[in-house]
């Protein structure tokens, strides 16, 4: 099991309604540090969201992803948020690789309206789309030596 994922499936435990978890992603949404406004263009915006997701990933000196993200929609800020969380940090290979049982433990994917569940679904290929080619470029270099 995966630390991170279990905390905030503790977190989201302790709320019976869901306007207390909507309210706590919102919260989360305002703890999120700005995206730089160069990326906050239409490069790095999401397709398939019905607000407008900006996401951004680079590799630090050890080789882990770093992302930045940012949303016009409070809950949707909120959402990339908890990705982010759980993404930020590790390898490609293994934010390729992990499986974000998270998001159906919290009763997210249920909760959401149907253009807000796409829109999760399409930063999540984004962020695994950025891990990919950071995974493919880093087979390369291997290869190469």
């Amino acid at each position: 099991m995966d630390k991170i994922q279990d905390e905030i499936i503790d977190e989201f435990s302790v709320f019976d309604d869901w306007l207390d978890k909507y309210d706590y992603l919102i919260s989360l949404g305002g703890q999120l540090p700005p995206i730089a406004p160069e990326h906050r263009t239409e490069r790095y915006q999401i397709n398939g969201c019905q607000s407008r997701v900006w996401i951004d990933a680079t590799l630090d000196d050890q080789g882990r992803m770093r992302f930045t993200a940012d949303s016009d929609a409070i809950i949707t800020k909120g959402i990339i948020a908890l990705l982010i969380r759980v993404l930020d940090g590790r390898t490609p290979q293994e934010a390729v690789d992990l499986e974000l049982y998270f998001i159906d433990a919290i009763g997210l994917s249920a909760n959401l309206s149907p253009t807000r569940a796409n829109g999760l679904a399409a930063m999540v290929k984004q962020m695994r789309l950025y891990a990919l080619a950071y995974a493919a470029k880093n087979d390369s270099k291997e290869k190469a030596q």
